[in-house]
């Protein structure tokens, strides 16, 4: 009878314990780490040095991180990637291991670095995965260099300032913040600059982008227009708006994660991103 007692009673701490869990979209999980690259370096691209990665052999898939992070946030989807595709990671301007010059932030400047950093590795077309200010890049290169991207996965974008939340109101984006100021110090070539690194991508943000309707409609690249339920930083009808303009682009809201889905639920992440890219018809 004790030993039965015993038993329920773990059962109810159990039960009480996941009850008080947190939803896996207000959490924020540890960054996750790279596995060993194939090829890494640094690239010497419009007058800085990005850092990069490439990983496995196929059908060149790049992927973008979001803004204040750096490629390691993409450690749970390289290995879903490696081996079917050549995937390639790579830190932007003034983000993780890359440096920067005085030019100020802007989309079309990041989108010019990762043209020439495919032109540094010979790839001369590629699917595009990015995340937030990935995603953004991404897009302005469908608008204005097409013929550089076979189809893009575009998470956690938005195309104007409009369409960004106050992030000042989420503990999970307040975490992050905090997070990359100690991963800034620990891998860039300025470790003391943070507080002038976030001021100045929070200029960007603030200013940039800035397309229209008409912008959005004329592009061709095949584009999924994806985002989270929980989505703490992009406001939902930009979503939509992003995905109504774009010619024939697929619309996914991923369930129960956030604007860091992809370390929120990996499975679920990675999986959409494989679809996408064994389905999506090349452009």
């Amino acid at each position: 009878m004790r030993r039965f007692a015993f038993i329920v009673g773990l059962l109810l701490v159990g039960f009480a314990g996941a009850a008080r869990a947190e939803p896996q979209w207000l959490t924020l999980p540890p960054t996750p780490s790279l596995p060993r690259p194939a090829q890494s370096g640094y690239a010497p691209v419009n007058g800085i040095k990005i850092w990069y990665a490439s990983f496995g052999r196929g059908a060149p898939v790049i992927l973008l991180h979001g803004g204040l992070a750096n490629a390691n946030y993409w450690g749970k989807l390289v290995p879903a990637l490696a081996p079917r595709y050549r995937v390639v990671v790579m830190d932007s301007r003034g983000h993780g291991r890359s440096s920067r010059d005085a030019r100020p932030y802007g989309y079309d400047l990041m989108a010019a670095d990762v043209l020439a950093l495919m032109d540094f590795l010979k790839i001369d077309k590629a699917a595009l995965v990015g995340w937030s200010d990935g995603a953004i890049i991404g897009l302005d290169i469908a608008i204005h260099h097409p013929e550089r991207l076979s189809k893009l996965f575009a998470f956690a974008a938005n195309s104007d300032p409009s369409g960004v939340k106050d992030v000042n109101q989420s503990p999970v984006f307040t975490a992050f913040i905090a997070r990359a100021r100690k991963e800034y110090g620990k891998l860039s070539p300025t470790p003391t600059e943070y507080d002038a690194f976030l001021a100045q991508i929070t200029k960007m943000w603030e200013t940039q982008p800035n397309w229209t309707a008409d912008d959005l409609a004329g592009i061709k690249v095949p584009t999924w227009i994806v985002d989270a339920d929980h989505d703490e930083a992009i406001k939902r009808e930009n979503t939509l708006f992003m995905a109504d303009h774009i010619p024939d682009s697929g619309l996914l809201i991923q369930p129960r994660v956030s604007h860091f889905s992809f370390i929120q639920d990996p499975q679920q992440f990675n999986s959409d991103v494989l679809h996408f890219l064994a389905h999506v018809k090349d452009k």
